[in-house]
């Protein structure tokens, strides 16, 4: 099967910086696109930013200019640097990957806290 390992969360003060990746493994044949989540207390699982296989990607309004999405198709990981972070940040963060393997499924990782607080 298939599996999508999260790191690099934790406790960060406003303004500051943290970088998550999430690493693919298993009988993986191609990976299409891939992205993170967030989902905070008593909140919805929200799109935070995705990036195809060829690299377009999109993010949402609340995170553009402050996060990048990127990805190595050679360590199947994708990557999320976060800057300027703030409280209105902090969530469990999830990454996802439409992976084929005999067929193509969506993928999601276990979850990885992200805490903004001074």
């Amino acid at each position: 099967q298939v599996q999508l390992v999260e790191s690099g969360g934790g406790l960060v003060q406003p303004g500051g910086s943290l970088r998550l990746s999430c690493a693919a493994s298993g009988s993986i044949r191609s990976i299409y696109d891939m992205g993170w989540y967030r989902q905070a207390p008593g909140k919805q699982r929200e799109l935070v930013a995705t990036i195809t296989s060829g690299g377009s990607i999109k993010y949402a309004d609340t995170v553009k200019g402050r996060f990048t999405i990127s990805r190595d198709n050679a360590k199947n990981s994708v990557y999320l640097q976060m800057n300027t972070l703030k409280p209105e940040d902090t969530a469990v963060y999830y990454c996802n990957a439409d992976i084929r393997t005999w067929v193509t499924m969506t993928w999601w990782g276990q979850g990885i806290q992200v805490t903004v607080s001074s």
